[in-house]
């Protein structure tokens, strides 16, 4: 049992919301890693941050990374920074990833002054270009597919990425 694809990405870049797409396209179920990391937990995310920092978060991620990867069969959206370790860049070799890739413009405004999102918390605009800069070339190694999400809603990226996927239903 493995996913039918995992999705990679910056902060902005739609993980979540395409992911949910493309499960419903398929007809399979959707899981969003951070969501995952949040029931575990018992808490959120900015809280695991602050409460035990972001080593304990980080190796709480690659657990259930590790997890999801190996036994669960539908569309696995991975936090942004989940490419980050070796290992998790490593198992996902053995996956079909979708890249989903977005400029600074557009991550800026689909996360705002990054409520919710710890490493965001100060000067949004100069650390979203630091993880995007840092982050982009790890994001592609592991890609199988890489979709460009500027400037496109979000249907119309979830049918692409459907046909990357060979769905036969969404093909034009």
């Amino acid at each position: 049992m493995a996913p039918r694809a995992v999705f990679v990405g910056a902060p902005g870049a739609g993980k979540s919301t395409i992911g949910a797409a493309v499960a419903e396209l398929l007809d399979v179920p959707f899981a969003d890693a951070d969501t995952i990391i949040e029931e575990r937990a018992g808490k959120p995310i900015p809280e695991i941050f602050i409460d035990d920092g972001e080593e304990a978060f980080r190796a709480l991620e690659r657990d259930v990374i590790a997890s999801a990867l190996s036994g669960f069969d539908g569309v696995l959206a991975l936090g942004g920074g989940a490419i980050l370790h070796d290992g998790t860049r490593k198992l996902l070799t053995e996956h079909t990833v979708v890249y989903l890739s977005v400029e600074l413009s557009d991550a800026v405004k689909r996360v705002g002054l990054g409520a919710g999102r710890p490493l965001l918390n100060l000067n949004p605009r100069a650390t979203l270009k630091f993880l995007l800069d840092q982050r982009r070339p790890l994001y592609a190694e592991v890609a199988t597919h890489t979709v460009a999400t500027d400037g496109r809603e979000p249907a119309e990226i979830a049918a692409e990425v459907a046909r990357l996927l060979g769905d036969p239903a969404t093909a034009p």
